[in-house]
């Protein structure tokens, strides 16, 4: 079909633990390319396991195969305009950064993803190459580059705290898949403490961000009320180990608390659809797949008010203030012996997270890259 747009996108998420940014890249490609309009490729900023991508990109997506090694490139990319991508991975109309950092170009227009803006508010929480994030957008979008952020908060942001002109930046909700699991059928995937027959599941890598050591807190204020109740956190470790073990050491429940690691495919969706509650306590959030994938799951959800997720859950979930376990655990505890509140939150969040669909997400992604490329040949 002539005339589509040629679309190369940054796939280097794929290649590494199953995070959100991957969750958005694989959504987006496989979406993106399922469309009559758009030619998509993607492309990987590695060296090492370049060869790994193939097989993780969705159908229809077309992998550039010439190396990109990530450290030299990285460098030149961070202090020059050079090389462009175009030398790299060929002709085309727009790249699209996925993770905060998009190639320089010559002809191609330019969009870059900020999934959030933790390294300005929280810079403490952030290791030190997320903290260069923020410099590196910026000086994206001085080149003439448009910013996708995936919620109205995140894009308010880039706008406020980055200066980026607001005419140049755009909010795309991302997707979220749907499971065909039932809920309630998921227990199987683990064995639960002696005395106890539920769980509340969290799922998150161990960082700051997180605030995984406040859910213990708050599991400690309700485990006496509820000794029928475990505490499950599933996901990989991050820089917050060493704050989650204090709090697991210190809880007088943690006989009650199983820490999984990371999980994936047919387990993590048996976790999610055996939950008799999940719990987000969140310091800050860009957008927010976990709680809407345990909404999909048909999993009454109680998360904080960080950042995007009042906007994203909407009424969709239970919403507490952001570091207070006591409201957390209260929240919790009603979800676990009110019947009506349950349905009511399950009811309200399979509606909710009807609304988030990959196609949506490309649609609004493809118009975004029409009007990049359409200024980008107009001059602007």
């Amino acid at each position: 079909m002539e005339g589509r747009l040629r679309v190369a996108m940054d796939a280097t998420p794929l290649l590494g633990t199953r995070t959100g940014v991957a969750t958005f890249c694989s959504g987006a490609l496989g979406a993106l390319a399922s469309r009559g309009d758009l030619e998509v490729r993607a492309f990987a900023v590695t060296w090492r396991t370049r060869h790994a991508l193939a097989c993780r990109l969705p159908a229809g997506v077309v992998r550039v195969d010439r190396p990109l090694p990530a450290r030299p490139l990285h460098w030149a990319w961070s202090m020059t305009e050079l090389p462009p991508i175009e030398w790299l991975a060929g002709p085309m109309d727009l790249v699209h950064g996925s993770n905060f950092v998009v190639p320089p170009a010559r002809r191609a227009a330019r969009v870059v993803t900020v999934h959030d803006l933790t390294a300005l508010r929280f810079p403490e929480m952030c290791e030190p190459v997320s903290r260069r994030f923020p410099a590196l957008v910026r000086r994206a979008a001085s080149r003439g580059a448009w910013v996708h952020t995936p919620s109205h908060w995140v894009a308010q942001e880039v706008v406020e705290l980055l200066g980026v002109d607001p005419e140049r930046v755009r909010a795309v909700h991302h997707g979220v898949w749907l499971p065909d699991r039932p809920a309630g059928t998921g227990q199987r995937a683990l064995t639960l403490p002696s005395g106890t027959s539920r769980y509340i599941l969290a799922l998150g890598t161990v960082e700051p961000r997180k605030d995984l050591p406040g859910l213990v807190r708050a599991f400690d204020e309700l485990a006496s009320g509820h000794p029928d109740v475990a505490l499950v956190l599933a996901g990989p470790d991050g820089w917050g180990v060493a704050d989650m073990a204090a709090a697991l050491e210190r809880s007088p429940h943690r006989r009650r608390i199983l820490r999984l690691g990371w999980v994936g495919g047919e387990r993590r969706d048996s976790l999610l659809a055996g939950a008799a509650a999940f719990a987000y306590p969140s310091v800050y959030e860009g957008f927010g797949f976990p709680p809407l994938e345990a909404m999909a799951a048909g999993v009454p959800v109680v998360a904080t008010r960080a950042g995007a997720l009042p906007e994203v859950l909407g009424d969709g979930a239970e919403l507490v203030p952001v570091g207070d376990p006591v409201a957390l655990a209260s929240a919790l505890s009603r979800v676990l012996d009110d019947e009506a509140v349950r349905r009511q939150l399950v009811q309200r969040g399979r509606a909710r997270v009807g609304s988030y669909r990959w196609a949506d997400c490309a649609e609004g992604l493809a118009r975004l890259y029409a009007e990049a490329v359409s200024s980008r040949k107009g001059g602007g």
